[in-house]
């Protein structure tokens, strides 16, 4: 090299001169060949010269790595602090921020002592690693050495306490400062904004402008992030303030806006921002598409993507996801194909996020997994989203047992579930009532200290009691540190589901101990367990609250109104309840026609469902299910056929199971068994025995004895303890003169040790519920009941009322029910009535005949309908 002959050359003094500027000048410049003058400056002796070891050591590290910086740092015959703070400034841009520390314990062991850029380059460290402990050390040697007022150090000290999460200790030291720049009042709002303390970060900026300090855009990027979860409002006052201050709006402050208005879902001025200035890049557009994903515009968002390869933008992994979140909300499964295969092209493939987000697309959109669990197997290291991804998927499409499985080889391979897997996991378990596995988590949670989680928690409360383990729910719910208004209402919703409606409206007590008031989910929950008993007064005082509450204008809270009415029987209630909704949905379609349908308004209630679709709300499967149980009810057979078979050609829905026992019932009742039987035939999946039960009861109404023998020999095969095949099948011998085979099929149940669940009534007095069961004399006023139903039946002779009179079934529970509540309530007054199984026949007649006696409606709600007696008539008109 040149240098080499030149420097031999030159005199003593002008050589260390000339080696000197060398040197100093490829540092200042990384260029690596200045390394060529190591050899000349260790021959002429200068290698004990600091000035040239400590800029050799930097270059070094620059040039060459860590590794040769550290050898010649060991190889140097002296240091000073210089030479220290360099090594552990290279070892602090690798991150390898233990060796960098331990570099620093070592200097002061050496004697030497640090000055403020040593300091500062140690805080990095500590604050890179987290190290508390260290730090705060640190931060006595900086109070020690004096450079508590140095400005650099003390933003380094809020930077090390904001990242270890001490947002208090990080104000305690910028209180302190005399004199902060811009740097420390930014480095303190993007501390408070880090902790969530948004109004405190902006409290901090009017504080600033007070103080005469001016923000540059790196404060206006810190606090837009923080205006995004405070409201639009404060958002746009900083937008106007970094316009009135002249700050430039460069590409990363105007992204900064952007995200600000997209997280506002004000996605208008969102796009009027992009367009401020020309420039654009990925992950703006990237923040254009996630905001109109989060604004529920998902074809905005597509379109966007689309304008943004337009623009030769090219997309990163982050602008995929976001797209394929799109897909996925959108069930766009072409879309999210076609965006699949640029990820392939992109080489992408294996990039966690965008194998998260396709795993999501193809569970949600796809009918199979296939695509889903090939997505999954391509992501290089899948983490705790993609496994959770994987679990939730499988449960969504009924396959819980994978969700277990893939539960299993997410540990297997060291990948620690978080509260969302465990929650997913759990939610599998409520799903299939696995009791085993419920408990198997349970214990996992124990042992891996998730119990004190409130999701997980919560979580767990769903599991057990959706598996109808009750008593372990309460006992979950019990010991859990924290409840919330989640953990309740899912409580009560299970236990709702499983008939306990007294037990799930004891739980408002449960939530007032706590101080926990109810949202609209948790009142809707409560609508529907007091539309289960057989009063309307805690449903009126239900929704008593909802009005002082404000939550009746939720849709939950009106949608349970309408369903509590209709389930009353109270129909005009329920209509009310539906006009005062605002934009009714589905549900609330549903419930109204369920409602009408249920109380025998059949005619309002096909008329309901065409209003429905003028409304343009589409009808899903349980609105068909409403419709074809109102034609059943109604006898209009040719049209339920109608309606039933627009499922799939008009709605593309596909009939499910409840769907075809309807239509059973539906050809039953009308005595086209043959039809029904064809139905039964060809349906296009594996039916439980429920479907042989209409049928079988048709034929008992028609007299068909082959016909129900088929239908209770089939479904006993299916489901051999369910009583209702002997009960049905006994009284069709019974109702055709074969009294004989009808005692023997009861005979044969008995053997079997299969019994009929007892015909219970209830109804409601003075805030008490009474329970009536056929033939029980439990009851404290049963002799004075005995004796009023005697005397309903003698005036019905006496008024020249047609009863045929059967002791038989003369205690039945509903006929109880109804001599009580003539004798207990104020005269006129509705009695309201509750069964648990279908009324029969004799009872029928004998509360429509009472009807005739007294001027009262009778409503009773049994297994199967509402029966609305009034002046001798039923609103079923004979169809139940």
């Amino acid at each position: 090299m040149i240098w080499r002959t030149t420097v031999s050359r030159i005199p003593y003094k002008i050589e260390y001169s000339l080696l000197k500027d060398i040197v100093s000048f490829c540092n200042s410049r990384s260029v690596r060949d200045g390394i060529c003058v190591h050899s000349p400056v260790v021959k002429m002796g200068f290698h004990e010269d600091m000035f040239l070891s400590n800029n050799l050591l930097s270059l070094y590290a620059k040039c060459f790595g860590v590794a040769h910086a550290r050898q010649l740092f060991d190889e140097m015959p002296s240091r000073d602090v210089a030479s220290w703070t360099i090594v552990m400034s290279a070892y602090g841009k690798i991150r390898d921020h233990e060796e960098a520390l331990e570099l620093f314990d070592s200097m002061l062991v050496s004697g030497e002592f640090p000055n403020e850029f040593t300091l500062s380059t140690a805080l990095r460290s500590c604050s890179a690693s987290r190290e508390f402990n260290h730090g705060t050390r640190l931060q006595a040697i900086v109070t020690k050495s004096g450079f508590d007022s140095n400005p650099v150090l003390s933003s380094a000290l809020i930077d090390f306490y904001s990242k270890c999460g001490c947002t208090l200790e990080a104000y305690r030291v910028f209180n302190c400062m005399k004199n902060g720049d811009i740097v420390s009042w930014t480095m303190m709002v993007s501390s408070f904004v880090e902790a969530g303390s948004w109004s405190l970060a902006l409290q901090l900026y009017c504080r600033m402008i007070r103080t005469g300090v001016s923000p540059n855009e790196f404060t206006f990027v810190k606090l837009l992030s923080a205006s995004g979860f405070l409201g639009l409002n404060y958002g746009k006052l900083l937008h106007a303030h970094l316009m009135i201050l002249g700050i430039e709006l460069n590409l990363v402050l105007k992204t900064a806006l952007v995200d600000m208005y997209c997280k506002c879902q004000s996605m208008e001025d969102a796009v009027k921002a992009s367009k401020m200035t020309p420039d654009y890049d990925v992950f703006l557009w990237t923040a254009i598409i996630l905001g109109f994903s989060q604004s529920l515009q998902f074809r905005e968002a597509i379109a966007a993507f689309h304008e943004m390869e337009t623009s030769g933008v090219v997309p990163n992994n982050f602008t995929y996801s976001g797209i394929l979140n799109a897909c996925s909300s959108t069930l766009a499964l072409d879309l999210g194909k076609q965006i699949h295969s640029r990820v392939n092209m992109a080489g992408l493939e294996n990039d966690v996020s965008v194998g998260n987000s396709l795993v999501d697309m193809y569970m949600k959109c796809s009918d199979t997994i296939e695509d889903a669990v090939r997505a999954f197997e391509e992501i290089a290291s899948p983490n705790v989203i993609s496994w959770t991804s994987l679990i939730a998927g499988f449960s969504e499409h009924g396959i819980e047992q994978e969700s277990f499985k893939a539960f299993g080889a997410m540990q297997a391979v060291g990948v620690q579930p978080n509260s969302f897997t465990l929650s997913t996991i759990l939610g599998a378990c409520g799903t299939i009532k696995s009791r085993t596995q419920a408990r198997k988590l349970h214990g996992y949670i124990i042992k891996n200290n998730a119990y004190n989680n409130l999701v997980v928690g919560n979580a767990l409360v769903d599991a057990y009691a959706g598996s109808g383990m009750v008593d372990d729910a309460w006992r979950v719910t019990r010991t859990m540190k924290h409840r919330d208004i989640i953990t309740y209402t899912s409580l009560a919703t299970r236990i709702n589901q499983m008939g306990n409606h007294e037990m799930a409206l004891n739980i408002i007590t449960h939530m007032n101990n706590d101080d926990l008031r109810m949202d609209g989910f948790s009142l809707a929950s409560f609508l529907s367990a007091a539309a289960g008993i057989p009063t309307m007064e805690t449903g009126k005082q239900l929704h008593g609250y909802s009005l002082k509450s404000g939550l009746g204008s939720w849709i939950s809270v009106s949608n349970g109104l309408v369903d509590l009415y209709g389930k009353c029987g109270s129909i005009h209630d329920a209509n009310r309840a539906f006009r005062e909704i605002r934009e009714p949905d589905s549900v609330s379609w549903n419930g109204l026609i369920f409602g009408l349908a249920s109380n025998g308004h059949v005619s309002s209630a096909l008329s309901a469902f065409e209003d429905m679709r003028l409304a343009k709300v589409e009808p899903d499967q349980i609105t068909f299910l409403s419709v074809l149980y109102a034609c059943s009810h109604g006898g209009l057979v040719d049209m339920g056929l109608d309606y039933f078979h627009s499922m799939r050609e008009k709605h593309g829905i596909r009939p499910q199971l409840d769907h075809y026992i309807c239509l059973v019932d539906l050809l039953g009742r009308a005595g086209r068994l043959e039809e029904a039987m064809n139905v039964i035939a060809t349906i296009p999946f594996k039916p439980d025995a429920l479907i042989y039960k209409p049928l079988l009861s048709a034929c008992k109404l028609h007299g068909n004895i082959p016909l129900g023998e088929q239908m209770a020999r089939q479904g006993l095969e299916l489901d051999p303890s369910d009583p209702a095949f002997y009960v049905l099948l006994a009284n069709l011998y019974d109702n055709s003169g074969q009294s004989e085979l009808g005692e023997k099929m009861r005979r044969m149940m008995r053997e079997r040790g299969v019994r009929k669940n007892p015909g219970q009534s209830w109804m409601e007095t003075r805030n008490m519920v009474h329970l009536f069961t056929a033939g029980d004399t439990s009851h404290p006023q049963i002799g004075k009941i005995h004796e009023k139903i005697e005397s309903l039946i003698t005036q019905f002779r006496d008024q020249g009322i047609l009863y045929q009179e059967n002791r038989a079934l003369v205690h039945h529970s509903e006929k109880l029910a109804v001599a009580f509540g003539l004798l207990s309530t104020p005269e006129k007054a509705p009695i309201r009535i509750i069964k648990n199984i279908r009324i029969c026949r004799d009872c029928h007649e004998f509360i429509m005949n009472v009807t005739m006696l007294v001027d009262r409606e009778i409503i009773v709600r049994d297994g199967n309908r509402f029966h609305s007696f009034r002046e001798g008539e039923c609103s079923c008109r004979g169809y139940w």
